[in-house]
């Protein structure tokens, strides 16, 4: 009789543990979609900014801001097992950064920018069981979703905006690095200026980095003294330089038109006296885009998300021109962006495609 009172009393014990394991596992959604409440909270994402930090004003800066509303959103905080972010101080450090918060075990890691798509691919081939997101480039990895936008298109509307506002008939383009994205720039920007104002003339010219800012004011200051009145960069923290020159300009002296124009985010903040208006590459809707999709059990490894202006991933700031200009440059860009909506109108996104490129 004792004997089977205990034999009894380990059925009990064995039966509770097995429930009890089973239940652990069914509520273990640590790695399950979420999709609000309680799952949220079990959600986490993180980033890895490339060399121009995470306060570039630019490109790593819109995408932290989209990573911390998506965060704030859906009832995150900052840190590990909610939102985060690893800055790089060199390229050496974009591997160690991006394993390090798969390590962590966020839900979802970012690669920002073209600079990252070697370390990603290294890193997602090590971490099988980790979600990865590269923004600019595609790596064709199962477990990784490639974030790519149609930079021409926003460009082009700069180009428009800034061949009507130059009086000099004298632009100036700055690209950071020469990669396909930033060819993107430089060819929408080109075919703008032609579609809108085909005599004037447009100074190129690349840094080689995306995070020096002085080399970005040297190059400016050429530009302006050898007549340009508008120029546009698309290069990240060296753009900044941009602002600086010509805002110092400005600042001598104050009658003089001289403009810039930002990328990425409106960089209005930069001079509003001294920008023309922004190229936008709506980076932190496509973070909080992705991450949501990821949250929600719909994360889409291997396959590319292509964000223009039907998508409104792309566009322009508003216009900050002067009052006998302003009217006719936003009149000008609503009537392109339509075009371009609709098909009328391809924006040339490699200078080879800007070689046949003619408006009707």
């Amino acid at each position: 009789m004792k004997k089977r009172k205990i034999g009894m009393a380990l059925s009990l014990v064995l039966a509770a543990g097995t429930l009890l394991g089973a239940c652990g596992k069914s509520d273990d959604t640590s790695k399950e979609p979420a999709t609000g409440g309680e799952k949220a909270n079990k959600f986490s994402v993180a980033m890895v900014t490339d060399v121009g930090g995470v306060d570039d004003k630019s490109f790593n800066q819109s995408a932290w801001e989209g990573l911390q509303k998506f965060g704030k959103d859906n009832g995150l905080t900052k840190g590990k097992g909610g939102y985060d972010y690893l800055q790089s101080k060199s390229d050496a450090d974009y591997s160690t950064n991006l394993n390090t918060l798969a390590r962590q075990d966020f839900d979802l890691v970012y690669g920002i920018g073209f600079l990252m798509q070697a370390a990603v691919e290294e890193i997602a081939k090590q971490q099988k069981d980790s979600n990865f997101a590269i923004i600019d480039a595609e790596v064709k990895q199962p477990n990784v979703a490639s974030v790519l936008f149609k930079e021409q298109e926003a460009a082009f509307l700069a180009g428009v905006a800034a061949a009507l506002q130059t009086k000099s008939n004298h632009i100036g383009f700055i690209g950071g690095m020469e990669i396909p994205v930033i060819e993107r720039f430089e060819a929408g920007f080109l075919a703008g200026v032609k579609a809108a104002k085909p005599e004037v003339k447009v100074d190129v010219q690349y840094a080689g980095a995306f995070d020096k800012a002085e080399l970005g004011q040297n190059i400016s200051s050429k530009m302006y003294s050898s007549g340009a009145d508008v120029v546009f960069h698309a290069a990240g923290g060296t753009g900044n330089g941009l602002f600086k020159e010509a805002t110092d300009r400005k600042a001598k002296d104050p009658s003089k038109e001289i403009w810039a124009i930002g990328v990425d985010r409106d960089q209005n903040d930069m001079g509003p006296d001294i920008v023309l208006t922004s190229a936008l590459k709506r980076v932190d809707v496509a973070v909080q885009d992705l991450s949501k999709k990821a949250m929600d059990g719909n994360f889409p490894g291997g396959e590319v998300a292509l964000y223009g202006l039907a998508e409104d991933g792309v566009g322009v700031a508003p216009i900050n021109a002067k009052a006998d200009k302003k009217d006719a440059i936003e009149a000008a860009v609503k009537d392109w962006v339509e075009k371009i909506k609709s098909g009328a109108v391809k924006v040339p996104g490699t200078r080879a495609e800007l070689k046949t490129f003619s408006v009707k």
